[in-house]
């Protein structure tokens, strides 16, 4: 192994590129090869883009749009189907002089809006999707066509540094130290790998818009980085509320996240610490084996122990959860429920990563430990909230930061109907018209 490789970034760990074209081309993007993302590719091409990969390796920031290269620089196209009309790139973008990269779509068509005197413009905004835990980017497969046909603008789409295709450095977690520096340290891991990104694609400004963990580190890169953020979209975005006073202290005895009943009125499911009055288990006290189990539940949380390594360890079992996760996505065909389990087994059983950060950022239960509410009290972008109208994530926390800067930022929350907490997934046409108003409000 080079010294190039073995060089330590201060925030992340020395990278594990499975590509030794890192060493040749430096500080360049690197064109994805079929072999390597066909399961990814399978999934991408169900969105209705043709993917290619550049005929050239330079900086992104200075590729032309695809139908302006020189003939002798074509590009290879990896995934297609007959009607695909959206050309998608698909590059892995260098971020350190040690090997690691984000991977990254973009589609830069060269779409271009004339103006009434009839001069040709030039796409002026940028759209970034971020995804969230336990997958990536090839989750937004039913929202890339949409978006793309939005003029005067740029779709981009990257897998976190650590997750989904990405290179996979070591993460060096903080857990001896305080929780500050446990949780600063994991959340500057993400922002400043995006930060980075964003420098090498040669982006000013950008609508950022992330989903679920995604939407976390994205609301944190617009607190630190408020000039290169145009607007910001928070899909269903996880901590922000406070934890209940006496949650540690309700996990310890036993009583997990229990589910607050849908109503005609409210269809949400809003984790809820305390028993229903009406529960048959109203009065139990939880059993010997419950409290054991969610004792152990948390010291594996607490060690950073992540899911993704169950189903990396349980072999063809593992397959078999991811399969039974996504066929209960009744409203995907067929053909996209097999290509989206196959995606989604595939970046569980890499190798292990930033995966592991969850648990510095999280308390058990899904609560910050550092939570968004009073720190989005800075943040000085325009601002929009989506949820899902049965999502497990609670509205109310998006509704306490909107009263808290009311006033001082743009700000606006939607409930997408017929959706959980992959409302992007489960109802992209709505999630799509809304995400595509946000965009044409900016022009």
């Amino acid at each position: 192994m080079s010294s190039k490789s073995e060089a330590m970034d201060p925030v992340w760990g020395s990278g594990r590129s499975s590509s030794g074209l890192s060493s040749l081309f430096g500080l360049w993007p690197r064109a994805s090869s079929k072999n390597d993302h066909e399961l990814e590719l399978a999934l991408l091409a169900e969105s209705g883009l043709k993917v290619v990969s550049p005929g050239r390796s330079s900086d992104m920031a200075q590729l032309e749009p695809q139908q302006k290269q020189p003939q002798q620089n074509e590009p290879t196209t990896l995934a297609t189907k007959p009607d695909a009309d959206v050309v998608a790139e698909l590059l892995d973008v260098d971020i350190d002089s040690a090997g690691n990269y984000i991977h990254t779509l973009a589609i830069r068509n060269g779409r271009q809006q004339t103006s009434p005197e009839g001069n040709p413009g030039t796409a002026q905004h940028n759209l970034v999707l971020t995804h969230g835990y336990f997958t990536g980017l090839g989750f937004f497969f039913r929202n890339y066509h949409e978006l793309s046909q939005v003029p005067n603008w740029n779709i981009y789409s990257i897998d976190w540094l650590g997750m989904g295709r990405s290179s996979r450095p070591k993460y060096l977690s903080r857990r001896g130290e305080s929780e500050d520096a446990r949780v600063a340290h994991a959340e500057s891991f993400f922002v400043e790998s995006l930060e980075e990104w964003r420098k090498r694609v040669g982006i000013e400004r950008m609508t950022l818009c992330g989903h679920s963990f995604g939407g976390y580190m994205s609301a944190l890169y617009a607190l630190k980085h408020p000039d290169r953020v145009e607007k910001l979209v928070l899909i269903s975005p996880i901590g922000i509320p406070e934890a209940p006073p006496d949650f540690d202290e309700k996990l310890r005895q036993g009583y997990g996240p229990a589910r607050r009943r849908s109503t005609p009125t409210d269809k949400q499911t809003t984790p809820d610490y305390e028993r229903a009055e009406d529960s048959k288990e109203a009065s139990a006290a939880p059993s010997r084996t419950r409290i054991m189990w969610f004792r152990l539940a948390m010291g594996l949380w607490e060690r950073n122990f992540a899911p993704q390594w169950i189903v990396r360890s349980a072999g063809p079992f593992g397959r078999r959860l991811i399969d039974w996760y996504v066929n209960r996505f009744e409203w995907l065909s067929e053909t996209q429920r097999t290509a989206l389990a196959a995606y989604a087994h595939q970046i569980s059983v890499l190798p292990g990563s930033s995966e592991s950060a969850l648990g510095d950022i999280l308390k058990p239960g899904a609560f910050a430990r550092r939570p968004l509410v009073q720190r989005l009290d800075a943040i000085a972008v325009p601002t929009v909230f989506m949820y899902g109208a049965n999502d497990w994530v609670d509205f109310t926390g998006g509704q306490q930061v909107i009263r808290r800067i009311a006033g001082r930022v743009a700000t606006r929350l939607f409930r997408i109907p017929e959706a959980g907490h992959n409302l992007h997934l489960e109802n992209p046409t709505d999630f799509n018209r809304i995400l595509v108003s946000e965009m044409q409000a900016l022009e």
